[in-house]
């Protein structure tokens, strides 16, 4: 089966617009929906699942922890049951808008800074698992993290991710900056085209990492994120002949 491209997006809020998220959505077969705890309100979730429905994307929650100010990208100190329902309170929001328009909630995928602590730190990645077998939905998240044992030893199907726009640092982890920078497109597509064919990336320090490429993410706030989806969508492609 052909690697999914997913993206990161529905991160505008009120009269403030984040991201080319018509350019994006018709290069795209998943949508990670902001939830509104670090970005997006309820007009622009209705709005971008409406979008998503209309270009035939499958949508998926992308909840956060509870920092708007800090975009979702500084880590915050809560215990399981709270960022559980933290996290129930998002997806449950995001839900109801997707049958609001007949649509079905396709995954979980944890924002920015909850997506990294659920790598390392046990109690956030079962307060995930908790709301996943709540919404019955399958999980997004990274090789060679607490991801890949927890998720599925709690039967929560469980996709693993690569990042088209990001870098991984020498431990194989992701480097999640603030503020994106724009990438080369086509080093991006290399990258991934890698990812597909070898299971692997290179570091910032030139080692090479064990990833999985079930799934491959664009955010939608990166500079020049249309440029990359549209030459990462032509990487998958070629890969599936």
């Amino acid at each position: 089966m052909p690697a999914l491209l997913n993206c990161d997006m529905g991160e505008s809020y009120g009269l403030y617009k984040l991201g080319e998220d018509e350019a994006l959505m018709p290069l795209i077969d998943v949508a990670n929906v902001a939830c509104g705890f670090h970005a997006s309100d309820f007009n622009h979730m209705r709005a971008t699942v409406r979008l998503a429905k209309q270009q035939g994307v499958a949508v998926g929650a992308h909840p956060s922890l509870p920092d708007r100010q800090g975009f979702g990208r500084r880590e915050m100190a809560m215990k399981r049951e709270e960022l559980a329902n933290c996290l129930i309170y998002q997806v449950g929001a995001l839900k109801g808008f997707l049958e609001a328009e007949g649509m079905v909630l396709n995954h979980i995928k944890p924002h920015g800074s909850l997506f990294g602590m659920a790598g390392r730190l046990e109690h956030i990645a079962h307060a995930i698992c908790d709301v996943a077998e709540i919404f019955k939905v399958p999980v997004f998240g990274m090789l060679g993290t607490l991801h890949e044992t927890i998720f599925p030893a709690r039967g929560i199907p469980f996709l693993a991710e690569y990042y088209a726009d990001l870098e991984y640092d020498d431990e194989g982890r992701l480097i999640i900056t603030q503020v994106h920078d724009a990438v080369d497109p086509a080093l991006a597509a290399a990258r991934c085209t890698r990812a597909i064919r070898e299971g692997l990336t290179q570091t910032v320090g030139g080692r090479d990492v064990r990833v999985g490429a079930e799934t491959i993410c664009i955010h939608s706030d990166t500079p020049n994120a249309v440029d990359i989806a549209t030459a990462v969508r032509a990487a998958i492609r070629a890969e599936a002949g």
